[in-house]
């Protein structure tokens, strides 16, 4: 996927932080067999925004699947990085996602419970065994043929969104790798909330990307 520095959608920044909008289909970090990242594309914003030289101080506390949209949150120093880091440990950063799946979802209010494990890329229910995953989930708009779904991950499991949902037999449209049949040509998942106690003032922040399928 191509996307250019240009093209940053900047969602929070300060002297601490930095919050963007994930295009679907770009990685969060480089691998070794994929060199494009919004991490890199975020530091070339910086560099140019600034006018830096040199290396730019900057890494993600999460990451998002690569073909899933929304936010994502870069620390810009190393004092930032350790705070939030703890949060995380903490479960103390609170992250809202909305998902148009196939079919639709009853009761229009829940919790899904599974045991988890993955492997070649995807994640299993086994028969016994596996790390507990749970998320809550509100139906907000039921249309011919899917629902738009509100989830809110209560654990952050390998692929876990997209793997419950599957279980229960409600696929997120175009997530091909856990059952959709619908051919659009992106998953329709999205990091739209986070809420977070900011590293250094201590005050508490909210961040928010409206979803591109809502």
């Amino acid at each position: 996927m191509k996307f250019s520095a240009k093209e940053l959608e900047v969602l929070y920044l300060d002297n601490h932080l930095l919050a963007v909008n994930k295009p679907a289909e770009l990685l969060t970090q480089a691998t070794h067999l994929d060199g494009r990242s919004l991490e890199e594309v975020a530091k070339m914003w910086l560099k140019r925004k600034f006018k830096k030289r040199g290396n730019i101080y900057l890494h993600s506390i999460h990451r998002l699947d690569k073909p899933v949209s929304g936010i994502i949150l870069f620390a810009r120093t190393s004092k930032a990085l350790s705070r939030l880091n703890t949060q995380v440990r903490g479960r103390l950063i609170k992250k809202i996602y909305f998902a148009q799946i196939e079919g639709e979802l009853i009761p229009r209010r829940g919790v899904l419970r599974h045991a988890l494990i993955h492997g070649a890329h995807r994640a299993y229910c086994p028969p016994s065994g596996g790390k507990e995953a749970i998320l809550s989930y509100t139906v907000c708009k039921v249309y011919s043929r899917s629902s738009l779904v509100k989830i809110v991950p209560h654990t952050g499991r390998y692929h876990q969104i997209r793997a419950q949902l599957s279980l229960i037999g409600h696929p997120i449209l175009g997530d091909r790798k856990y059952g959709s049949r619908h051919t659009s040509l992106r998953i329709h998942l999205h990091h739209a909330q986070m809420s977070l106690t900011h590293p250094v003032s201590l005050e508490r922040l909210t961040i928010i990307s409206a979803a591109p399928f809502m």
